[in-house]
């Protein structure tokens, strides 16, 4: 009997850490397992996302800085990273976040041995139009070509 009890006690509480890193807010054993499916689900979308972003930037050279989007509930999430410093990438960038009414919330940003922007933007409440996460990628690319055609970049 003592080790039957064990045993609930046991899946309990690995259900509820189960629960807690899945960000679950299930009371229920199944729902919380279902969340857990839904999550895992989640994670292998990202991870498709992140091959195809490696398989379309290894088409190019590989010093050409590399360029992942991705929506969050607050916002959207803009990593872009190079490892050769890349003077004055982050003018072009920040302005094609301007010419999307993309407001920066939050930026961290490094010059100088490589290059690397992760920042988080929102819509700027004067457009209408939602943004979606390829839209944004396809201005963020477009920012890195015009950057290496103004400043000649040997890529």
């Amino acid at each position: 009997m003592v080790s039957r009890e064990h045993k609930k006690a046991a899946l309990h509480e690995k259900l509820q850490l189960l629960r807690s890193v899945t960000n679950s807010h299930a009371k229920e054993d199944t729902s919380i397992i279902s969340d857990a499916s839904k999550y895992i689900e989640e994670l292998k979308r990202k991870i498709d996302i992140l091959n195809q972003d490696i398989a379309q930037s290894s088409s190019y050279q590989n010093s050409w800085p590399m360029v992942t989007v991705e929506a969050l509930e607050k916002g959207i999430q803009v990593n872009v990273y190079s490892e050769r410093s890349c003077q004055g990438l982050l003018v072009f960038v920040l302005k094609a976040f301007e010419d999307l009414s993309l407001n920066v919330l939050e930026a961290r940003v490094s010059c100088t041995a490589c290059f690397q922007l992760e920042a988080l933007g929102v819509e700027s409440e004067e457009n209408g139009e939602a943004i979606d996460t390829r839209t944004v990628k396809q201005a963020v690319l477009q920012a890195i070509e015009d950057w290496m055609e103004s400043s000649d970049q040997d890529y």
